[in-house]
């Protein structure tokens, strides 16, 4: 990644851990329970699209218990990319100087958030990797490992990005980081968000540290994970890196 050693690193400030659900009612509970008792000091904010099985007023009723945890009411199903999109600005806008990106199935394991918030404070952003020495999958079948592995290498390689987990989803980063990510640009949607975040990080010049985590399959509730995800992720990749090359040949700065 960028060279972070003879960088000096500001304090951290709040953190709010970003949750987007659509649709997890089951998970909701048990996931804020978790982040609270893991980080006590963080903040939540439980960005829902509108869920018909009731997801966002379980919310409310968590927020309306707790004073750290916060709801994002949106109109409808709009992706990934744009709920966190969302948050982030929530997020900015309350002063929160460190926005966290994190499943709310429990994939990505809230007891691991501190080894990540320990890693930001040298560095501009954190990915949580599954595909660093000491990184790993529970309960994925061959199959869908290899499509995230092959999916990660191929971004990896197009894009000339050194990230080895480049469409991980579990993420930390410092305020600083977003504000200079172009978020005003980013059209990116659903699985290839990621990717497109990271990218923009690498080609700004920030310092970016992968952490190994565990990440386990969710127990309760529907993947969101689909065909036409996945096709968009490596159009808009295909494209990106396309375009990319082709600017270097030119002379041109991505």
């Amino acid at each position: 990644m960028n060279d972070g050693e003879q960088r000096s690193f500001g304090p951290l400030g709040k953190v709010l851990v970003i949750i987007p659900t659509y649709n997890e009612a089951e998970n909701i509970k048990p996931i804020v329970r978790r982040v609270r008792a893991s980080v006590p000091e963080a903040h939540i904010l439980v960005a829902d699209d509108n869920s018909p099985d009731g997801t966002g007023k379980l919310a409310d009723e968590l927020a309306g218990a707790d004073e750290q945890v916060h709801v994002l009411h949106r109109h409808g199903k709009e992706g990934l990319g744009a709920a966190y999109l969302a948050g982030f600005q929530w997020g900015m806008d309350h002063d929160f100087g460190v926005l966290v990106e994190m499943d709310a199935d429990g994939s990505h394991q809230p007891e691991e958030l501190p080894r990540l918030l320990t890693a930001l404070k040298g560095a501009d952003l954190v990915l949580g990797s599954r595909w660093i020495p000491g990184g790993r999958v529970v309960n994925w079948p061959k199959s869908r490992e290899f499509l995230s592995r092959g999916g990660s290498t191929y971004s990896r390689l197009l894009l000339d990005v050194p990230i080895r987990d480049v469409t991980g989803g579990y993420r930390a980063f410092r305020r600083e980081t977003l504000e200079g990510l172009g978020m005003a640009e980013v059209a990116s949607a659903g699985y290839c968000f990621q990717v497109d975040l990271a990218w923009r990080a690498v080609r700004n010049g920030f310092h970016v540290v992968e952490v190994p985590i565990t990440f386990v399959e969710r127990e309760r509730g529907d993947s969101k994970m689909s065909r036409n995800i996945v096709v968009e992720a490596l159009w808009r990749v295909t494209v990106w890196g396309v375009g990319s090359r082709a600017g270097k040949a030119v002379g041109r700065k991505p």
